[in-house]
């Protein structure tokens, strides 16, 4: 049995091409979907970790009229093993018109060669799996201490070629966030105070906004 399990380890490992990073303490993954039973609207779907958690309810507020907005939120660095299992799991669960994906303030200490190769891995999962919806890139935002804001802009350049080679657009958040305030616009090192998010939310929200597709035009009223 040990030898089986050792077995299909190696198995999972050669097909993905990583080594599983190590997890933290605490490991978590939150999904989440509005008006699962309505169709009316086109679905949105946003992808990341706590700052997603942060600006999801704000962005389904600046949306609620054009869309309905879920969510996956998790701990999981791309690298993680089961990173691609989820992925699929939450693009498989309904058709979206817009997915906006971030992954990186959790793998800011993951090994970068792993860190892009998983990157890749989750790009082509989305051309793969997104099924005509339009997919926005969401780079990471900066940090409080400026020694971990320049680890997150590091992973930004990194994923920046391979955003390039899909032809999707990129939402810049960490421009957003990245300025002198950084006494009053952070909650602690990594996270944001309302007002911060409700800014978040408002960019994201707008940059959506531009690729859902056009409202259904009503029927004439008949003569």
């Amino acid at each position: 049995m040990r030898i089986a399990c050792l077995a299909l380890g190696l198995l999972v490992i050669g097909a993905t091409g990583l080594s599983a990073k190590p997890r933290e303490k605490y490991e978590w993954s939150r999904m989440w979907w509005n008006e699962a039973n309505d169709e009316s609207l086109p679905r949105v779907l946003l992808i990341g970790d706590s700052i997603t958690e942060g600006y999801q309810g704000f962005v389904a507020e600046e949306l609620r009229d054009v869309a309905h907005v879920g969510y996956w939120t998790s701990s999981k660095c791309v690298s993680d093993r089961s990173y691609l299992a989820l992925l699929r799991y939450v693009l498989d669960e309904y058709p979206y018109a817009v997915i906006h994906f971030n992954n990186g303030l959790h793998s800011l200490d993951a090994d970068r060669g792993e860190w892009v190769e998983g990157l890749r891995g989750a790009f082509r999962l989305l051309r793969e799996r997104r099924n005509g919806a339009q997919v926005i890139w969401g780079t990471s935002t900066p940090l409080r201490p400026m020694e971990l804001t320049a680890i997150s802009a590091e992973l930004n350049a990194l994923a920046a070629p391979l955003v390039s080679e899909m032809g999707w657009p990129t939402d810049d958040l960490f421009g957003l966030m990245n300025h002198d305030d950084r006494a009053t616009e952070w909650s602690d090192d990594f996270h944001f105070h309302e007002a911060a998010r409700r800014r978040q939310a408002k960019q994201v929200a707008d940059m959506i906004r531009a690729y859902l597709p056009a409202p259904a035009a009503s029927a004439a009223p008949a003569e």
